[in-house]
């Protein structure tokens, strides 16, 4: 198992030098580890300059972490992919298990470890809601995005095959991704905490974009067309994305924002439900 480390990373002088030395202390090795700097302003470069003989650096310009994701996926010459945020750290043995999960389970194309959680530098326990599942967890998904980047591995060819991350989404990129493989694919995992997510913190992305379930909504909607899906599935998909429309109307009526992009999303879903008889 080849396995490629791809880091993100923008404006992140604080969290990166963390995030690379948990990288290179692993107990197994990865094959490559390649950062890619979304066109940082801080001082981010000089850091990675510190490690420019064991990593390998890749510079764009801000293009968002969608986009620099892709660039370092498609740099990669590992078979398997395996991300890590800038802001998270893994512990010293996390790639040595996932080595050894897929050595026992070689059907998976894509599958994680769990997580610790720590927010505000306190440690805190996952909600219920948050719990992470194996096997077909397209429905489960619907809801709110139980895949971690920083958890996950997966095979580069299945991320070709599902089209990659968009950079449309300035978030919910990974949520929107993770839709299209969990439709189509089991996700593994093992239940050992091996990724430390580190949250609170000022310069969290999902801290600029409070209607998050936007993103969601329109994430779904790539799916309402698709044959493919099981009666189960898509009931499942048309009812969450009636109660988040909902809940969004609800919001920009209360804040005195534009709702009707909202309703004719809101109608299309509830006649597809009509049309099918729910």
């Amino acid at each position: 198992m080849d396995i490629s480390v791809v880091i993100p990373v923008f404006n992140r002088e604080h969290y990166i030098e963390r995030a690379i030395l948990s990288v290179l202390n692993q107990s197994r090795a990865p094959q490559e580890i390649i950062v890619v700097d979304d066109g940082s302003t801080d001082n981010t470069p000089r850091i990675l300059q510190k490690y420019n003989d064991r990593l390998r650096i890749i510079t764009q310009e801000n293009k968002g972490v969608s986009a620099a994701r892709n660039k370092g996926i498609e740099a990669a010459s590992g078979t398997w992919i395996s991300l890590l945020d800038s802001d998270d750290e893994w512990l010293p043995d996390k790639l040595k298990h996932a080595g050894a999960f897929h050595e026992n389970n070689p059907h998976y194309r894509i599958f994680q470890s769990d997580e610790i959680w720590i927010r505000n530098g306190r440690r805190v326990n996952p909600k219920k809601k948050h719990a992470k599942k194996a096997g077909r967890i397209f429905i489960d998904s619907l809801a709110l995005c139980l895949i971690s980047p920083s958890a996950v591995l997966f095979e580069k060819s299945l991320w070709e095959e599902a089209g990659r991350f968009d950079p449309a989404f300035p978030v919910c990129e990974d949520y929107d991704l993770w839709l299209r493989i969990t439709k189509r694919e089991e996700v593994g995992l093992d239940t050992r905490p091996l990724t430390v997510k580190y949250g609170g913190h000022k310069d969290q992305l999902s801290r600029s974009y409070p209607r998050m379930d936007a993103y969601r909504v329109q994430a779904m909607a790539r799916h309402l067309d698709d044959e493919t899906l099981t009666d189960e599935e898509w009931n499942a998909l048309t009812e969450q994305m009636v109660r988040k429309l909902n809940i969004l109307i609800t919001g920009a009526q209360k804040r005195g924002r534009e709702t009707l992009p909202y309703w004719r999303m809101l109608q299309t879903v509830k006649a597809a439900r009509q049309k099918r008889g729910l």
